[in-house]
């Protein structure tokens, strides 16, 4: 009998007299605040309002909730569509299936209609939320385990996670003890913000145009690949493969490129942020350019 394991919790619901407080909700709106904040201290230091990146949440985390469900049920579309199957439970947000990619994919749509109205360039929003962003993941993943979800295959390492029975497969109901890949996946994430943090303070802020958030897709990628190897979780296959890790490869792909193509720098690279403080930047550095163009006309007259 193995004597060391992790204990899956007794409960992952609590009731307010009707209303339910469900422990996945609070781990994803625990990860969205958190990353606002993080993203709001990195857009002040870039010399950006804070508020401006609340009001851009507003539009960039309903859409990424959004797009997060969409993606999981678009790839999974027999767990509600098949016969026997309820579609309603598409909308059961609450059971867990949020896709990642989805969720980043249509949340970035939102942010580029926010960073819109504030006058911020998208790459700039993305290269400054990064951080906050893979922070939120990690702390969303724990939503997974209050779930009971989402777990490797069987183990006997001593940081095995217990299932409780009503939660195991079908094909291995006597089978207690799995890889805890939510913890995997939440320490990875972990390691990701600290390494973006780290490539951000290396280069002092230059790694700009969406380079640091390219890194952010390489380093993420990268860890959700070998930790999909290990999910037994129900996913569709193509040619011995998960879905998802065609998504991953594609992504780390699109990257790799990204960064590659954009590692020359171009004019205009140093300017200060798009928006920052409402665009008084944008205007000292248009009166600076003037008064030296003025300057060059009179010494050439």
């Amino acid at each position: 009998m193995q004597l060391a394991y992790l204990p899956s919790p007794s409960q992952g619901v609590w009731h307010l007299g009707p209303l339910p407080i469900r422990a996945y909700a609070l781990c994803i709106l625990a990860g969205i605040f958190t990353a606002v904040w993080l993203t709001g201290r990195r857009w002040e230091a870039r010399g950006g309002r804070r508020e401006d990146i609340a009001d851009i949440a507003l539009w960039a985390v309903p859409f990424g909730i959004l797009g997060g469900r969409l993606y999981h049920v678009i790839t999974d579309p027999e767990l509600y569509f098949a016969p026997g199957r309820q579609p309603l439970h598409a909308l059961f947000i609450w059971d867990g299936g949020l896709g990642i990619p989805g969720a980043v994919a249509l949340g970035a749509v939102g942010a580029w209609l926010g960073c819109r109205r504030h006058g911020i360039r998208l790459a700039d929003f993305a290269d400054a939320t990064a951080p906050g962003l893979v922070l939120a993941q990690a702390i969303g993943r724990w939503g997974n385990y209050f779930n009971q979800e989402l777990y490797g295959r069987p183990t006997h390492l001593p940081w095995a996670l217990y299932i409780d029975p009503a939660n195991r497969p079908a094909d291995s109901p006597t089978v207690a003890l799995y890889h805890p890949t939510f913890l995997y996946e939440s320490l990875w994430d972990l390691g990701v913000m600290a390494l973006l943090l780290w490539l951000d303070a290396r280069h002092h802020g230059r790694l700009r145009r969406g380079r640091l958030f390219a890194c952010y897709v390489l380093a993420y990628t990268t860890g959700r690949a070998w930790i999909e190897a290990l999910r037994i979780d129900h996913a569709n296959h193509f040619l011995g493969m998960r879905l998802n890790d065609y998504v991953s490869l594609a992504l780390f792909t699109g990257a790799l490129v990204y960064l590659i193509a954009s590692r020359h720098p171009r004019p205009g690279d140093n300017a200060p942020y798009a928006g920052a403080q409402d665009g008084e930047e944008d205007e000292e550095a248009t009166a600076a350019a003037t008064a030296t163009a003025g300057e060059a006309g009179g010494k050439g007259a």
